[in-house]
């Protein structure tokens, strides 16, 4: 069952805040201190290197699964065959 967030009323809100605003140990960031705050997590893929492109490619079934049971990095060793075949 989903939980009902109702919002304060704007005198509720009002009260809220100066309660929030009385506490010594609790004052608002000032604008300065707002500019000085980074995020704790980093949302999405990481920004590549800039020296890949990404691409779609059609791999038979049979070698993506020889790949990944190859363990961690199979895509990077996947650039590597790739790198080696081409320069060959």
């Amino acid at each position: 069952m989903k939980k009902k967030i109702t919002k304060p009323s704007t005198k509720e809100d009002r009260l809220i805040t100066a309660a929030a605003l009385s506490d010594p140990n609790n004052q608002p960031l000032t604008d300065a201190e707002w500019n000085r705050v980074k995020p704790l997590i980093k949302r999405g893929r990481p920004l590549g290197s800039g020296t890949k492109a990404q691409i779609t490619l059609r791999l038979d079934i049979d070698v993506i699964d020889a790949l990944r049971a190859s363990g961690a990095g199979w895509q990077t060793r996947v650039n590597e065959i790739l790198r080696r075949s081409v320069l060959r």
